[in-house]
């Protein structure tokens, strides 16, 4: 009886290494089609440069090393990406090496695993300035994660025609993870920082990259998880007087929040952020949003969920965030039985042959559904939207669909393929 389960180990093992290998070796990269990919997950007509930028916040509140609710001062680093279309000679390749860690740097238990992945992207590559400005992407990543997070749509968005900047939130990614209360305090304020931080460098004075490139003017705000949760909030709805309680207990009474809270002037939208993406936004089942903060955000917003998240909630946290938003135009969509991760890259490939943790490939990946599909999906849906809201293209056929995709074949959708999927849209 030992020898025979030995030997089914021995088996399973053997099949799911070779599987890793055959599929790190296979030639996709994160992004990529599938066979079933819908319409607007193609990428456009742009090449793709990519840069990093180190910027630095000055005096900035320093939650963590806060005491006796005296809060201590510090200014605050933040490491972004930033994607743009770009002139690259033809025969000159359009890739790159990202260098990344998953695991956890304050848990002992989730050792950093440092891997490496490929992009469509070329780094230092000059400008294409003949269409721009181009609109500006923000993109904010869950806790714990980084600004390589969701490359798959980094680098797509960025071939349509958009600046597409992704933050590393200091003392939130794999590499420096800190104390929860810097995320919950920072999220919106990193947003509103960087739009600030590109709104200058773009100006043709600046003499950077992003010098006539970006209109900062007309930006949207994309965010997963904890990201989302910033987001909604950079867009103006604030935080509940539960979620600034609940941030005094954490910090030993810091009321640093409460300029973010519901009726703070703080919380009045920037006229220049238009449209939200908000990938399974958190906070709802935690009494972070009320329906008074909720009724702050006005602008359009793409909700996109799994129906078993078991991070933030689907019925009383998700959807609860798309019903309570009563003043904007929002779409809710729905992977029927995905659970949190509907937003970032599928599980390294590199990773995943060296034998990946459980708990580490459950940051990335569904049970219930190809994480690459999902990639697809969404490459799809945010064109559409943002396509709408940035670019006043006419993507409205998109999204003027029936609400469950089972009974129909979608627009955009290869036939028998819009399957497993909800769509449900409100107006003010």
């Amino acid at each position: 009886m030992k020898i025979t389960k030995l030997f089914f180990f021995a088996v399973t093992l053997f099949s799911f290494f070779s599987f890793s290998l055959a599929y790190c070796q296979s030639g996709f990269i994160y992004g990529d089609l599938l066979p079933d990919a819908p319409e607007l997950a193609a990428r456009g007509k742009f090449r793709v440069g990519v840069q990093t930028l180190n910027l630095v916040n000055m005096n900035q509140i320093d939650v963590i090393h806060s005491r006796n609710g005296k809060d201590s001062i510090y200014n605050r680093p933040l490491t972004v990406e930033v994607w743009y279309p770009a002139t690259i000679a033809p025969d000159k390749q359009e890739l790159i090496e990202y260098e990344e860690v998953m695991g956890s740097s304050n848990d002992p238990k989730r050792p950093l695993i440092p891997f490496k992945f490929r992009g469509r992207a070329l780094r230092n590559a000059p400008a294409d300035k003949t269409e721009g400005p181009y609109p500006l992407l923000i993109v904010s990543h869950g806790y714990l994660g980084s600004r390589f997070l969701l490359t798959y749509l980094t680098e797509n968005l960025a071939s349509k025609g958009y600046i597409v900047v992704a933050i590393d939130h200091t003392e939130s990614t794999f590499r420096d993870a800190a104390s929860f209360a810097s995320t919950l305090l920072n999220r919106s304020l990193d947003d509103l920082f960087v739009l600030n931080e590109i709104s200058r460098l773009g100006k043709r004075e600046s003499k950077t990259f992003l010098s006539g490139l970006v209109n900062a003017d007309n930006t949207a705000l994309i965010g997963y998880s904890m990201g989302g949760y910033g987001a909604l909030n950079a867009a103006g709805a604030g935080y509940s007087p539960q979620a600034v309680k609940f941030f005094g207990q954490m910090t030993g009474g810091s009321k640093a929040l409460e300029k973010r809270m519901t009726g703070n002037v703080t919380t009045t939208l920037d006229s220049r952020i238009r449209a939200i993406v908000a990938f399974a936004p958190w906070g709802m089942e935690r009494g972070i949003w009320d329906a008074e903060g909720l009724k702050g955000l006005k602008v359009p917003t793409f909700f996109v969920a799994g129906s078993l998240d078991d991070i933030s909630g689907y019925e009383k946290g998700i959807k609860a965030i798309y019903d309570g938003a009563l003043n904007a135009d929002r779409y809710l969509l729905t992977y029927i039985n995905a659970r949190h991760n509907v937003a970032p890259n599928p599980p390294p490939a590199e990773a995943l042959a060296a034998g990946l943790p459980l708990d580490e490939y459950l940051r990335y990946a569904e049970p219930a559904w190809d994480e690459r599909r999902i990639n697809n999906i969404n490459q799809h849906f945010v064109t559409a939207f943002l396509g709408i809201q940035l670019k006043g293209l006419d993507f409205k056929k998109y999204l003027q669909l029936k609400e469950n995709s089972n009974e129909a074949t979608w627009t955009g959708f290869k036939p028998r393929t819009s399957v497993g999927l909800e769509l449900k849209h409100s107006t003010p």
